[in-house]
C-alpha cells in the first residue's frame, strides 16, 4: 500500500444433459474438478521413464526430471495437433543435465553456454533442448514445495518448445509475452495431471496444486523495476497457470501484449515515487483511512462500525476471526492492530533461495478489507456463512483491491493506494491460508487456487461478476 496522491467476461460454462452449467456454481470444485486430496507427486510403482539425458548421473532428480518430459511429451502429442492444425510437432529429444557445483573443468555446453554456476532449468530454440540443473535448482523446488513443482517448471520449459513448435512466438515477441504463455500451457498440462491421464505422476486439488502455485509465486519478478524482471509478478503468473488450467492451450494462444496490458490496465507497475517499496505500516489511522476508501467503493446502506481495541467480539452470529473479526448481528469490524501488523509484516528471516510465502503490508490490509466485503454481502441480503460467502469476500477484495489502483479519488475517500507488489503478497496470503477468503465463521474452501481465481476475478473483472458467479 501508499499513500495516495493528489474485456469483457466470457462465461465459462459446461453444458450437462443440455444446460448450460457454470463451473463455478458448485464451490468445491476447482475449475470443473472435483476438490480432491490424498497422493500428490510421483505415482508408486510406475517404471521410470526411458528416456536419457547428456551428462546425467542416473540419479534420484534426474529420473523424475526425464519422468515428467515424457509425460509432458506425451500429453503434447495428443493436443499439439488438435490445437496447431497444419503445424508439425517436434518431440523434444535432446536433454542436457548438469551439476551446478561442479567445478569449471566438470561443466558442460548448454544453449552455446557454460553450465558453470548455472542454477536454471531452460528451453533452447537453437537446437530445440532442454536442460536443468540437478544439483541446486531442482532439489531445492522439489524440498520446499514438492516434487510437482519441478514437473511444473519443466511443463513451463516444454510451453516454450510448444510456441516454437507452432510458430506462434517468433523471435521478436516480447519475453514477457513467452514467459506468460509458457505459464499457460504449464497449467494445461498440469490440469491433465489432475484427470489422472499422466502415467507418473499425480496430483490432488487442494494441498497439491497450492504448492504449486507457491512455487510459481516463488520465482515471480520481485522488483518490477528490475530490468531483468521479465517473467511477470506473482499474480500475473498464478493468472497464466489459470488461464491454461480452467481453458486449456487455446487460452495461451490469446496471451500477447495486448492481452496482458488490458489485464495490467492500472495496476502499478512500479515503485517509483514509492519510498516505502510498497510497504505502509499498519496502524489504526491508515485503518481509519482505507475505511473511508471501502465505504466509496462499496457502498453500503448501513456502514460497519468500527472497533480497534481487539478482534475478541461477543457475537450472538459469527465466531472470533484474529486479527480481524466482523459481527454479523453488531455489524461491526473488530481489529486487533498489532496482530494485523504483524501479519504484514515484511519476514526478514526468510531468505532462502526460494521463499515460501510472500510477506508485506498487503497480506494485513486484504484480511481487513475482507472483512468489510462480509457487510456488503449482509448489504445484499445475502448468507455470511459457507464457502460462496467466502469465495465472495475473496473476489469482493479483488474489487476494493483493482480500485485502490485507480488514481484520481478525493482524498476525503481514503488517502490510501494500491502499490506494486500488493497483489502477490495478497495471492501468497490466499495460498497460505486463505483468511481472506473466509466466511463470518472463519470457514474456507480447501483450493488455495480457487480463493486466488475468486481474488483474480474481481481485480479483473469488478463486483458484478463476483456477484453472479458466486450466487
Amino acid at each position: 500500500m501508499a499513500l495516495a496522491v493528489a474485456l469483457s467476461l466470457a462465461a465459462c460454462t459446461r453444458a450437462i444433459d443440455g444446460h448450460g452449467v457454470s463451473i463455478y456454481d458448485d464451490p468445491f470444485q476447482v475449475a470443473g474438478l472435483p476438490t480432491t486430496g490424498g497422493p500428490n507427486g510421483p505415482r508408486p510403482g510406475v517404471a521410470d521413464s526411458e528416456l536419457t539425458a547428456t551428462n546425467g548421473d542416473g540419479g534420484e532428480v534426474d529420473a523424475l526430471a526425464l519422468n515428467a518430459i515424457e509425460d509432458i511429451q506425451s500429453y503434447w502429442q495428443s493436443a499439439f495437433p488438435a490445437e496447431f492444425p497444419g503445424q508439425e510437432f517436434d518431440p523434444v529429444v535432446k536433454l542436457i543435465s548438469w551439476n551446478a557445483r561442479a567445478a569449471r573443468s566438470q561443466a558442460v555446453e548448454f544453449c552455446k553456454e557454460t553450465t558453470y554456476h548455472l542454477v536454471n532449468a531452460a528451453y533452447c530454440r537453437t537446437d530445440n533442448s532442454i536442460g536443468w540443473d540437478r544439483a541446486m535448482l531442482l532439489p531445492t523446488m522439489s524440498e520446499t514445495f514438492g516434487k510437482m513443482s519441478v514437473v511444473m517448471v519443466l511443463a513451463h520449459e516444454y510451453g516454450h518448445a510448444i510456441q516454437t513448435m507452432a510458430g506462434i512466438a517468433p523471435k521478436k515477441t516480447p519475453v514477457l509475452v513467452k514467459e506468460q504463455q509458457a505459464d499457460c500451457f504449464a497449467g494445461a498440462f498440469i490440469r491433465h495431471v489432475a484427470e489422472g491421464k499422466s502415467k507418473h505422476f499425480t496430483i490432488n486439488t487442494s494441498d497439491g496444486l497450492n504448492s504449486v502455485l507457491a512455487a510459481t509465486v516463488s520465482i515471480r519478478d520481485s522488483d518490477p523495476d528490475d530490468p531483468e524482471s521479465v517473467h511477470g509478478s506473482a499474480f500475473e503468473r498464478v493468472t497464466a497457470v489459470q488461464i491454461g488450467f480452467t481453458d486449456g492451450p487455446r487460452g495461451c494462444k490469446v496471451i500477447d501484449s495486448d492481452e496482458i496490458d488490458q489485464r495490467r490496465g492500472s495496476l502499478p507497475q512500479s515503485f517509483s515515487g514509492d519510498y516505502g517499496r510498497g510497504e505502509y505500516p499498519i496502524t489504526q489511522d491508515n485503518l481509519v483511512e482505507l475505511s473511508k476508501a471501502l465505504e466509496a467503493i462499496l457502498p453500503v446502506r448501513q456502514a460497519p462500525a468500527y472497533d480497534y481495541t481487539g478482534a475478541g467480539i461477543d457475537c450472538a452470529d459469527g465466531a472470533v476471526t484474529d486479527p480481524v473479526t466482523y459481527c454479523p448481528d453488531k455489524n461491526v469490524i473488530a481489529t486487533n492492530v498489532p496482530g494485523l501488523a504483524e501479519r504484514g509484516a515484511v519476514d526478514n528471516d526468510d531468505d532462502g533461495p526460494l521463499p515460501v510465502k510472500v510477506s508485506g503490508d498487503y497480506n494485513g490490509y486484504v484480511v481487513f478489507i475482507s472483512r468489510y466485503t462480509l457487510a456488503v454481502q449482509r448489504s445484499h441480503g445475502q448468507e455470511l456463512t459457507g464457502a460462496k460467502t467466502g469465495l465472495r469476500a475473496a473476489c469482493l477484495s479483488g474489487v476494493v483491491t483493482g480500485k485502490l489502483a485507480e488514481s484520481g479519488r478525493p482524498v476525503e475517500q481514503g488517502d490510501i493506494q494500491l502499490s506494486a507488489g500488493d497483489l502477490d503478497e495478497a495471492v501468497s496470503g490466499l495460498l497460505t491460508d486463505g483468511l481472506a477468503a473466509s466466511d463470518a465463521e472463519g470457514n474456507t474452501v480447501p483450493s488455495g487456487f480457487s480463493r486466488v481465481d475468486a481474488f483474480r476475478a474481481g481485480v479483473l473483472y469488478g463486483e458484478t461478476t463476483c456477484l453472479s458467479r458466486y450466487s
